[in-house]
């Protein structure tokens, strides 16, 4: 299913926690996300409290009670937390170990010695991909950068021309694949099948990383020439490792969530009997938890222990890892929340009134929203949650895959055109050493090439399946 109608689609079937009518609660949710824009834009409140704020305003402004709001953005911040949290948790151990232990170096170091000068932004956009797929963005950031920087300042290569592959291939993973939070939050809030979407999600991941990647770096780099900045070039780090792990063990235990989680998707496709042995041992074994938690128990050994950690350096490197994804589990939950207090207000039966006439795809609405939100408050990860929660109504009566499809519009749509009030900006900019208008034409082109071409990938797939 991608066209909107009224046989097709069904509204939320919990009452209202308020009388108001459209029009009121088009001007909430519009004075809403206001107020989001504005508190993290304007006064640089954290997104947690920002999303907090807003969803309470959001109840307030569509005349809910006051309780009935508190008790929605709760109920949907818990329920947010325990579907994405604990994934999100192992995500980030798996990401440190993979660190900590010299399994990236790994990666990089074996991948870079088999590429030459033509095919090192296609080995960058690989190595961008592979180490992506367990690491968060801001992390995938500050342990890649570096390592461009180094290459093009050794092998005399042009910044941007194997910089925005590695951004690229970062990005992509990001935005579109799980168990990043944005995809997975999504994924909570459609009710989508994880592994269909994370089967199309690297389906549709392939082309746009080439596309945004190695194809667009040609003309970014005739734009833009800059040296990677002497400040920002590291020395390798003399970690007290023993040694590294070896390349295909790392690489085996970085796919090895992705592959059981695949290995699920295809068996309910193939054997389709819910009775089966083989199909109920793989709900098991290819479940989000159970993937991610046996990548993170086999990491201790091929990662943790090949390296020579001793069990007192693993435990704490966990430690280590769960810290800095505090902030990220609020925001994630608190974007649950007033994604539940849009649904809990009827904003849901709203858009579905509204749209039913319209001769325009569920998927490209929901891309448009999430572009919309990314614009205003320059973070993909609320971008998405939102947009989520807006048009999880739409995905009522669809298919598993146009379900997850539809995860994947939004994630998409999320990345649209970073510019001045994301942190990825700002980021990219002071590791290239760029003026803000260089990166506008490098970073923010590229971004917004990402979500275009992933757009027009899920388009596409959404007419042959």
């Amino acid at each position: 299913m991608t066209r909107l109608s009224v046989e097709m689609l069904a509204a939320d079937t919990v009452d209202p926690i308020t009388s108001a009518g459209h029009a009121q609660l088009g001007i909430a949710v519009l004075l809403g996300i206001a107020v989001i824009v504005l508190l993290i834009t304007t006064f640089k409140l954290h997104a947690f409290l920002s999303l907090t704020i807003g969803s309470l305003v959001l109840g307030a402004a569509a005349g809910a009670p006051l309780d009935k709001a508190i008790a929605s953005f709760t109920a949907g911040l818990g329920t947010t937390v325990a579907g994405v949290g604990v994934l999100i948790a192992l995500g980030s151990i798996l990401g440190r170990l993979l660190a900590d232990s010299g399994g990236a170096d790994e990666i990089v170091d074996t991948i870079l010695a088999k590429a030459s000068g033509r095919t090192m932004p296609w080995a960058m956009a690989l190595i961008a991909a592979l180490i992506g797929l367990p690491l968060f963005f801001e992390v995938g950031i500050v342990l890649l950068i570096p390592v461009v920087l180094m290459v093009a300042k050794r092998g005399n290569y042009s910044l941007i021309r194997i910089g925005i592959p590695a951004l690229a291939g970062l990005s992509v993973m990001h935005g579109l694949v799980p168990p990043h939070p944005g995809p997975l939050a999504a994924i909570d809030a459609v009710h989508a099948n994880l592994g269909v979407t994370l089967a199309l999600g690297v389906l549709v991941a392939l082309p746009t990383v080439v596309i945004a990647g190695p194809l667009f770096a040609r003309y970014a780099a005739r734009w833009v020439d800059v040296t990677p900045p002497e400040r920002m070039i590291p020395q390798r780090p003399s970690e007290d490792l023993e040694r590294r792990p070896g390349f295909a063990a790392t690489v085996a235990t970085v796919l090895l969530p992705v592959v059981l989680m695949l290995g699920k998707a295809l068996t309910d496709i193939v054997v389709d009997d819910p009775e089966n042995g083989v199909q109920r041992a793989m709900d098991v074994i290819g479940s989000p938890l159970i993937a991610l938690l046996a990548a993170v128990i086999v990491g201790m050994f091929t990662l943790g222990r090949a390296a020579g950690f001793t069990r007192d350096r693993i435990t704490s490197t966990v430690e280590i890892s769960l810290a800095p994804i505090a902030g990220i589990l609020l925001i994630v939950g608190a974007g649950g929340g007033f994604k539940q207090t849009l649904i809990d207000i009827g904003v849901g039966q709203m858009i579905l009134d509204f749209s039913k006439d319209w001769n325009i795809s569920a998927l490209l609405l929901a891309w448009l929203i999430a572009v919309a939100i990314r614009l205003a408050t320059g973070s993909a990860t609320v971008a998405t949650i939102s947009a989520a929660g807006l048009v999880a109504p739409l995905a009522a009566d669809m298919s598993t895959t146009h379900t997850a499809l539809l995860v994947l519009a939004i994630g998409a749509g999320s990345l649209f055109f970073s510019h001045v009030n994301d942190a990825g900006f700002w980021l990219v900019k002071e590791y290239f050493g760029m003026s803000v208008g260089q990166t506008v034409r490098t970073w923010s082109v590229m971004e917004t090439l990402i979500s275009v071409t992933g757009l027009g990938c899920v388009l596409l797939l959404s007419l042959v399946l």
